[in-house]
């Protein structure tokens, strides 16, 4: 067995490995991404790539989905210690003072205290991979929306992380100051550019309806593939529905 999956038990590979041998989704909940899952996700995603001949995806793959996790556990965090401190994140006075107490906590090595509890409320995050031999999808997924400010910021991330085509040239412009600076956002449009695929297949959309927040990464790995992405825009291009609405009030996963 592979040193790298020695912390992985027989049952977790086996389980793996019959889901991918039927197609099947496979996902997974966690909460603090520790050794033992980032193994996990190496595992599911070596397994399928190597199914569809793709390994080359791997670095893409793992480091979006571990970037992508740590930003979901962040938002998890963040909503412990508003509730902690009285505040109402809908209030822009206490959601400012909540990001101030939020920032200083924000330390990797604090991580593990919130392990318990985001547990004890409920507030979790999913990685599912889902996989045939026309594309390769990855979803990150909170259990909660998002706020209507952090949607702000996310856009606006998404935003400034067209004007990057290197992550050199992103740590140029903000040194250190890198954390809520949109790093997550800006290695992943990266990575996915570098990569040789379209930015905008690397989506965050969110429904108050389903209470949860999706970051999803779409790779078409058959050159006759339409992504959903597409579909999606010429849905809105050929309806009056706006893209909020859809996602909102119908539930539409682009």
């Amino acid at each position: 067995m592979n040193d790298e999956f020695s912390v992985l038990s027989d049952d977790f590979r086996t389980v793996v490995d019959r889901a991918i041998e039927q197609g099947k989704v496979i996902s997974f909940i966690t909460y603090v991404l520790g050794d033992s899952g980032e193994s996990k996700i190496r595992y599911i995603l070596s397994s399928v790539l190597n199914k569809y001949q793709r390994i080359d995806l791997m670095e893409l793959l793992y480091t979006a989905s571990k970037e992508l996790i740590v930003n979901s556990t962040k938002a998890a965090i963040k909503r412990i210690i508003f509730q902690e401190m009285g505040l109402d994140p809908v209030k822009m006075t206490d959601y400012d003072t909540g990001m101030g107490s939020f920032k200083e906590n924000l330390s990797d090595k604090k991580f593990p205290y919130y392990r318990g509890k985001m547990k004890s409320n409920n507030l979790n995050v999913k990685v599912k991979f889902i996989y045939n031999p026309d594309k390769i999808v990855l979803k990150i997924i909170n259990n909660f929306a998002l706020l209507g400010k952090e949607e702000q910021r996310i856009r606006e991330k998404f935003i400034k992380a067209k004007k990057y085509d290197n992550l050199f040239e992103f740590f140029m412009e903000h040194g250190d100051n890198t954390e809520g600076a949109g790093m997550g956002i800006t290695m992943v449009e990266i990575l996915m550019a570098q990569s040789g695929f379209d930015r905008h297949l690397f989506t965050i959309y969110s429904s108050e309806k389903l209470r949860e927040t999706v970051a999803k990464i779409e790779i078409p790995i058959n050159p006759d593939y339409k992504p959903k992405r597409y579909e999606f825009e010429d849905y809105v291009r050929n309806s009056s529905t706006s893209f909020e609405q859809l996602r909102t009030e119908h539930g539409w996963e682009q």
